[in-house]
């Protein structure tokens, strides 16, 4: 329960601040993007989830869809940080919008594979060490990280096809001459 409410907390302080104040808003839509997904790059650390099920600490039915997920989009990272930095117009992309979206799928999935293992049948490896320092922090405060800088993100996107829209009509409108 005391993790349920660490990991909840802050995602429901910083929705509810977005929803409240429009000078926070504006400031989360001013982030940079490129920063942003580059952050994400962190999510390799996934590597350490292997590391955990290697020495038999964590389940590999938690530990390798949760360190490979998390591994992939930490990968990719770089990749989408440089295709924001060439062209802006990127954050639009079908490609940026499905990776951000894949990450919050893999952040999911993680939540979901380590609360259905916390309670594991006594001799077989479950997800309790995940409640004990230092690996707490991955779902009471990297995990909530994470899923803010996705949905940053994926703000930042739609503002920036609205904008490609409206840049678009502004374009295709054809003043009609006078008779």
């Amino acid at each position: 329960i005391g993790m349920a409410i660490g990991f909840t907390a802050s995602l429901f302080f910083f929705f509810a601040w977005l929803r409240a104040s429009s000078a926070f808003l504006d400031f989360i839509l001013s982030l940079d993007l490129p920063l942003i997904a580059g952050m994400q790059a962190w999510r390799f650390a996934g590597l350490g989830f292997l590391f955990l099920y290697a020495y038999k600490v964590l389940p590999g039915l938690f530990a390798l869809p949760v360190g490979l997920g998390d591994m992939a989009v930490g990968l990719a990272a770089p990749w989408m940080m440089l295709g924001l930095a060439r062209h802006p117009d990127f954050a639009a992309s079908a490609g940026f919008i499905r990776w951000n979206w894949l990450g919050i799928l893999d952040l999911a999935v993680a939540l979901g594979l380590g609360a259905s293992m916390a309670m594991a049948a006594p001799g077989t490896i479950g997800t309790a060490p995940m409640a004990t320092l230092p690996l707490l922090l991955v779902p009471i405060f990297l995990v909530p990280l994470f899923l803010m800088l996705h949905a940053t993100a994926l703000m930042q996107s739609r503002r920036v096809a609205r904008d490609q829209g409206a840049r678009q009509a502004m374009k295709d409108h054809v003043p009609l001459s006078d008779p």
